[in-house]
């Protein structure tokens, strides 16, 4: 799941279910799942992992030959984000068949690039975001709700005069909200470029990049590797999917499978540290379900995931995504000495984007019914 150019949009779509550079004529792949499970365990996760970093040295040489193209350099850096994704995702899950020092080392170090990498991103899409939503909610775009029924009002008009005054109010701070918005964001953004340019020039990302190639011929099996696929494989496969379907568990989708059940918007009027608590599950299960979709891709050799577990994948962006613009909209409101208007238009903003976790939750929760991930 973007702002800042069509490429970048085709390569972040990578955490809603696109399984990046499919590889079906490399020998190193299977021709058909079934004959994963003739080779060994060490012979599946090499050719996975070897696709997964050519994947990576790719981007990384587009990237580099992108020059002052901008949307090409986006679009290079999101690939390589989402391969190193992939590796370091696919290192931790298997990390039994590795050399576990080896493995974990690395992936820390993919952990830091994506990361990194990943912080300018964020900026342009919830500027992009949280611009258009002023924009819809003043009056500018389409408000929700309007010409949809009557209005209700007071006796004496007095509904009807507070609901004008409220959408004054809210016309006069938008634009003022919105030039404080693009103030700090486009700072933060320039600050993650500059840091993504040093850490992409550093002795650091050299030596991530040298593992990488390294890794794209030579994986460090354990000696259990040698084993057959089929009774290998299973295994970390299986404890990947547990996580998840414990951590989903333990997520209020009961309440969320009632609409406008205002948890999502009434835990985001608390503090910040309350609201950020309140989001932290949701976001466990987002990134516990890549790695199960990771792992599924290892059994698969790259192929298509579950198309219902893509669709879980693209509600808890939006969840992800709607949370992070609820946070710059209600930091953006503690900013000393702002007028009234202003606060009133990021109190409206917030207030929006929280009803749009609330409404991914209820998303995923009807998606969840229908997934394919059952207990064992």
């Amino acid at each position: 799941m973007t702002p800042g150019g069509a490429g970048v949009q085709h390569h972040e779509a990578d955490t809603a279910g696109s399984v990046g550079t499919a590889h079906p004529d490399r020998a190193d792949r299977p021709a058909h799942p079934d004959d994963a499970f003739e080779a060994t365990a060490g012979q599946v996760l090499a050719g996975y992992l070897n696709a997964r970093c050519a994947d990576f040295l790719r981007s990384l040489r587009l990237y580099g030959e992108s020059g002052s193209d901008t949307a090409a350099a986006a679009e290079a850096a999101s690939a390589l984000r989402c391969s190193a994704r992939r590796i370091g995702g696919t290192l931790h899950t298997f990390r039994v068949l590795l050399d576990p020092v080896w493995a974990d080392q690395l992936r820390t170090e993919l952990g830091w690039l994506s990361g990194t990498l990943a912080q300018e991103y964020a900026c342009t899409a919830r500027l992009h975001r949280l611009v258009s939503a002023l924009g819809r909610l003043s009056g500018s775009g389409p408000v929700p709700g309007s010409g949809s029924g009557p209005v209700p009002t007071a006796r004496n008009g007095e509904g009807s005069s507070a609901a004008t005054a409220a959408a004054g109010a809210l016309t006069v701070g938008a634009s003022r909200a919105g030039a404080l918005l693009e103030r700090q964001l486009t700072l933060a953004r320039t600050r993650s470029h500059s840091a993504a340019l040093q850490a992409l020039g550093s002795s650091r990302f050299h030596a991530v990049a040298d593992a990488v190639a390294v890794l794209a011929s030579e994986v460090p099996l354990a000696p259990v590797a040698g084993a057959p696929a089929a009774e290998i494989l299973a295994a970390p496969r299986t404890a990947a999917e547990r996580r998840l379907l414990d951590a989903a568990s333990a997520l209020p989708l009961a309440r969320a499978a009632h609409p406008y059940n205002a948890e999502a918007l009434v835990h985001g009027l608390a503090t910040p540290s309350d609201g950020e608590t309140q989001d932290a599950p949701w976001h466990q299960v987002r990134l516990l379900l890549r790695l199960h979709r990771y792992a599924q891709e290892v059994r698969h050799g790259g192929g298509s995931p579950d198309p219902v577990l893509a669709e879980a994948g693209r509600a808890l962006d939006r969840h992800r995504d709607a949370a992070g613009a609820a946070a710059a909209a209600a930091n953006a409101a503690r900013t000393p000495r702002i007028a009234p208007a202003t606060a009133y238009a990021l109190g409206v903003l917030h207030a929006d984007q929280r009803l749009e976790v609330e409404a991914a939750r209820y998303e995923f929760q009807r998606i969840w019914q229908r997934t394919a991930v059952t207990a064992p």
